[in-house]
């Protein structure tokens, strides 16, 4: 008896939902419905058509495979990947890290850089000659670098 009258005493929205004229027209008829189920369906199944579960057929990954996997992933160093580039075999005319050279010295003073950071350096340390390039590098270069020489 309750349950009559909290339906009857229930408030209710006066909004009325306005649908879009193609979606009305897809979910108007329940062929349609079904059919955009069936195609949502399909779309979730494509979504994980690369994991496969692993059929009994398949083996396993044996330790050594594992290692090896793993050295071939393995960080290598420079000399490692210049012998695989295999720049040798180039032809001559194609330039490689190998073949660059540098030309002949510049007749323009050389470039100075910072002791400190890197950057171009303006000015020298009066008492070692070492070069910086701002005072925050100067603080840093008597704090740490001047006239503190390490065997």
């Amino acid at each position: 008896m309750d349950d009559d009258n909290s339906n009857a005493l229930r408030r209710m929205s006066t909004r009325t939902r306005k649908v879009a004229p193609k979606m009305a027209a897809a979910l108007g008829s329940s062929d349609n419905r079904s059919q955009a189920a069936l195609a949502r369906l399909e779309a979730l199944e494509n979504d994980n058509a690369g994991i496969e579960a692993r059929s009994k057929g398949t083996k396993r990954k044996t330790r050594q495979a594992k290692a090896l996997e793993n050295a071939r992933k393995a960080p290598r160093s420079f000399l490692e990947l210049l012998h695989e580039a295999n720049l040798e075999s180039l032809p001559p005319h194609v330039p490689s890290y190998l073949r660059a050279a540098v030309g002949p010295p510049s007749s323009t003073s050389r470039r100075h850089f910072c002791s400190v950071c890197g950057f171009s350096a303006k000015y020298t340390c009066v008492t070692c000659g070492m070069r910086f390039c701002s005072c925050r590098c100067q603080n840093i270069h008597n704090d740490t670098r001047c006239m503190k020489f390490v065997a």
